[in-house]
């Protein structure tokens, strides 16, 4: 008798994962100071969550919370939804995610999750997210407001940004390194 049953894309342990990553992201960013690109903790809980769950899942993850911001649930900083947010002015950022996700995700799967791996990884994925976000808030914003310099977007979406996401970054390597032994989605 041969068996038909293919191995399922997700154990229920890795959906698990991936949902609760994704519910973590939506509390970090009800954790929010307003501003044009408000300031929140939804960087911080996409580290955490790459750090912790790899690629796999912690991109999953990501992609199921803007998959939910897109459909209108308030998951997105503000208590805000739908696809308006995801594809305004600052959305590039929040799509930006999938890429910090990757980043996170690829460099540990292939390097290690040593702390300075991490660290590099998370480094190189807000890059990634903020290069990302930066060009797509320059088109829309000059396509709907009017001309703005890159160091104009620079200096309103990424500069003030910088330290803090310097702590985020040190505290979700520090964690996941501390949760790992916790976690195992594989």
């Amino acid at each position: 008798m041969t068996s038909d049953l293919k191995k399922p894309l997700l154990s229920v342990r890795e959906l698990c994962y991936t949902a609760l990553g994704a519910a973590l992201t939506a509390i970090c960013a009800w954790i929010s100071i307003p501003a044009t690109v408000p300031f929140t903790l939804q960087t911080f809980a996409v580290f955490l969550v790459t750090g912790l769950l790899g690629v796999k899942c912690g991109t999953l993850s990501v992609l199921v919370y803007l998959l939910l911001g897109a459909v209108g649930l308030p998951v997105f900083a503000g208590f805000k939804g739908g696809v308006g947010v995801l594809f305004g002015v600052t959305g590039g950022y929040l799509i930006g995610f999938l890429l910090t996700a990757l980043a996170v995700g690829i460099i540990t799967k292939h390097f290690g999750r040593s702390l300075p791996v991490l660290i590099a990884a998370m480094v190189l994925g807000l890059i990634l997210c903020y290069a990302f976000g930066s060009l797509w808030f320059l088109t829309l914003y000059t396509k709907n407001t009017g001309p703005i310099t890159v160091g104009g977007v620079l200096g309103m979406c990424v500069l003030p940004f910088l330290p803090v996401d310097g702590v985020k970054i040190l505290l979700a390597a520090f964690l996941t390194r501390r949760l790992e032994r916790f976690v195992k989605p594989a």
